[in-house]
C-alpha cells in the first residue's frame, strides 16, 4: 500500500494506492467520516463492488444510489438523482458521499455533494484506471451539456482517494487501455522518465501486472498532486493536464458520447495535438512518432472520426481553455514537457484538423 498527499491549501487528503483497500475496515474507519454514508455507483460496478463496500462500512447508516453507466448520462439530471437520494435518506451535512466507480460516477458524485446543502464531504473510490489516475484526484467535478464536455461543474475535493487496484481484475479490456491514455498523457507532458518507463513496461500494464499498475498509478497520482497543489482552479500550470482533451472533448461531442471511452477520445487527442506540434516545429517527427507508436501499442484508437473540421472546430471554442474568442492548446515541446498557448498558426491548425476530421 502507498500513501500520497494533495495539499492546495485549504484541503489536505491522502491518496491510497493497493490491493484490498475495500476490505480494509479500518482504512475506511479512518478516512470516511460520518455516520450516514451515500454510496454512489452505476448498473455495471454495484454488482462487484457495492455489497464489498457496505459490509465493511458495518455499524454505519448505509445507503445506495446506482446510475445508469455511460458517458451519455454524466448529465444535470443524473446529478439530480443523487441530490435526490440523500434527500430521501434524510442525509445532512454530517453525511459522507462515497463514490464507487469510474470517472462518471465520480464526477456526478462528486458534484451533487458539492451541491448538496452548500457542499457535504465525498470520498473517491476509483474503480477503473482512468478513475486511479486522473480523475478521482484534484478536485475537478461536474457534467456534461450537449454544447460541451464538463460545462456545468465545481472545483471541490475529496476528503481522500482509495484506490484498490484489485478492482482492476474486473475491468474490461477497453477501459483499461482508455486508463493507458491518461498515463502516456503524464510522461508526454511532465515526465520524459514515465514515458521510456511506458515504453519497457506497457506490456506488464496490458497484463495488469500488480507491481506495475502500483508504480504508474502512483507515479500519475504523484504528477497530478503538484501541478494541483501549484494550480488548483487551473488558471495555468494545471491547462498543461488536458493534453489532447481538447481535440477529445470535441471528438466526444460531436458523437455524441456514445462512440468513444474518455481516454479513447483523449488518446485521439494526444495523436492529433502530437501531430500539430510537429507542424507548428515545436518537436520534430521523430518525438510524434513515439508518441502515435505508443498510443498504437497501448491497443487505442488511432483514427478520428470523420465529421468534419467545422464541426470540430465549432465545438473547440466551448472549451473552458478558451479565452478572448482564441482557443488556446497544450502543445507539446519535447518528450516530458508542454505549453499552453494561443500563439500558434491557424492554417497549420487548419491544416491538422483538415487531415484527421474532413
Amino acid at each position: 500500500m502507498q500513501t500520497l498527499q494533495v495539499d492546495v491549501g485549504h484541503s489536505r487528503y491522502p491518496i491510497v494506492i493497493g490491493p484490498g483497500l475495500l476490505a480494509d475496515r479500518g482504512l475506511l474507519a479512518a478516512e470516511v467520516p460520518g455516520r450516514d454514508v451515500l454510496i454512489v455507483t452505476n448498473t455495471a460496478v454495484a454488482p462487484l463492488y457495492l455489497e464489498k463496500l457496505t459490509q465493511s462500512l458495518a455499524g454505519r447508516r448505509v445507503a445506495g444510489c446506482i446510475l445508469p453507466d455511460g458517458e451519455q448520462h454524466k448529465t444535470l439530471p443524473t446529478a439530480g438523482r443523487v441530490i435526490d437520494a440523500l434527500v430521501h435518506e434524510r442525509m445532512n451535512r454530517d453525511a459522507t458521499v462515497l463514490a464507487l466507480g469510474g470517472g462518471v460516477v465520480g464526477d456526478i458524485a462528486g458534484f451533487a455533494a458539492a451541491c448538496y446543502q452548500r457542499g457535504i464531504g465525498y470520498v473517491q473510490v476509483p474503480t477503473t484506471l482512468l478513475a486511479q489516475v486522473d480523475s478521482s484526484v484534484g478536485g475537478k467535478t461536474g457534467v456534461n451539456h450537449p454544447a460541451g464536455k464538463n460545462l456545468i461543474g465545481a472545483f471541490y475535493q475529496p476528503l481522500a482517494v482509495i484506490a484498490d487496484i484489485d478492482t482492476l481484475a474486473t475491468l474490461p479490456g477497453r477501459e483499461l487501455r482508455a486508463g493507458l491514455a491518461e498515463i502516456i498523457k503524464y510522461g508526454c507532458v511532465w515526465d520524459g522518465l514515465l514515458f521510456d518507463w511506458l515504453d519497457r513496461h506497457l506490456q506488464q500494464l496490458l497484463a495488469r501486472d500488480p507491481d506495475a499498475l502500483v508504480h504508474a498509478i502512483a507515479r500519475s497520482c504523484e504528477i497530478k498532486a503538484t501541478v494541483v497543489a501549484r494550480d488548483e482552479r487551473e488558471q495555468n500550470l494545471r491547462a498543461i493536464l488536458n493534453f489532447g482533451h481538447t481535440f477529445g472533448h470535441a471528438i466526444e461531442a460531436a458523437t455524441a458520447y456514445r462512440t468513444y471511452l474518455h481516454g479513447e477520445a483523449v488518446g485521439l487527442g494526444m495523436l492529433i495535438a502530437a501531430d500539430l506540434s510537429q507542424r507548428l516545429g515545436l518537436i520534430d517527427i521523430a518525438v510524434r512518432d513515439r508518441v502515435c507508436d505508443m498510443l498504437a501499442h497501448a491497443g487505442l484508437p488511432t483514427q478520428a472520426p470523420r465529421v468534419g473540421a467545422d464541426k470540430i472546430m465549432e465545438l473547440m471554442q466551448m472549451d473552458k481553455k478558451v479565452l478572448a474568442g482564441r482557443v488556446r492548446l497544450v502543445l507539446m515541446q519535447s518528450v516530458g514537457r508542454a505549453v499552453v498557448t494561443a500563439d500558434y498558426a491557424q492554417a497549420a491548425l487548419d491544416a491538422t484538423l483538415e487531415e484527421h476530421f474532413a
